[in-house]
């Protein structure tokens, strides 16, 4: 290997270390303030309401998607 080349393994690898070491101490805080009932249950129907219902919407109506007119 040319020292080119060993040098930018080193530069590499030391980048990679470096964000692994780095990482968990920016995520690592506690957050602001716990999710209340409201904020769940807002969140969960909210998500219901976009990812569930339209595929079963979908689903229930089937049969009529298949007959051509």
């Amino acid at each position: 290997m040319s020292v080119s080349t060993t040098q930018l393994l080193k530069d590499l690898t030391g980048f990679t270390l470096r964000l692994l070491v780095q990482l968990p101490r920016s995520i690592s805080s506690p957050g602001g303030r716990s999710s209340g009932t409201l904020d769940v249950a807002t969140g969960l129907t909210s998500c219901f309401l976009h990812f569930l219902l339209p595929p079963g919407w979908v689903l229930s109506h089937l049969e009529s998607y298949k007959m051509r007119e």
